[in-house]
């Protein structure tokens, strides 16, 4: 029975050996670049005058749409992310791994904007509902919808490069 002991000690050392004590490094993902894709211009209901304008980038896959701005430290103020729909439908979207705060904009199949979820903040996972139909949603930086006096209503066109 002693010997039996001696046995299991053995194999317990040689487990508690065999273990890494390494510490755990964390992983570091590559900065992702913004691409210009387009442009993008916000025209007022009232006077049809131009607003404001943005470089973007287009998300229109599965993949694309999914990820948007997540992974990203910051956007410069003429930039944005346009998302692109298949259909008309009620949007949701969230702010999981987006790193900096950001004013979503859900616009019309006619490209009016309808509905606004401003100054979403970096990390929230809770729901941003568009609150009405949108086939495109435009991603800009916070605080930016208020500076630039964006209203429901107003319109967009965009191109592609």
């Amino acid at each position: 029975m002693a010997q039996l002991g001696k046995i299991a000690l053995l194999l317990f050392v040689i487990v508690l050996a065999s273990c890494k004590t390494e510490p755990k490094q964390a992983l570091k993902t590559e900065t992702i670049s913004f691409t210009k894709e387009g442009d993008l211009a916000i025209l007022s209901t009232a006077t049809d005058s131009i607003k404001a304008n943005f470089e973007i980038e287009i998300a229109e896959t599965e993949y694309e749409t999914q990820t948007g701005l997540m992974y990203r430290p910051s956007m410069q103020q003429n930039r944005g992310m346009l998302f692109i729909f298949p259909d008309v439908s009620v949007r949701s979207f969230y702010m999981k791994n987006t790193e900096f705060p950001l004013d979503i904009i859900y616009i019309d199949e006619g490209k009016k904007i309808v509905s606004f979820q401003k100054n979403a903040q970096p990390y929230d996972e809770r729901s941003l509902p568009s609150n009405a139909p949108a086939k495109y949603v435009l991603e800009i930086n916070a605080g930016l919808s208020d500076q630039l006096g964006l209203q429901v209503g107003d319109s967009i066109t965009f191109s592609r490069l």
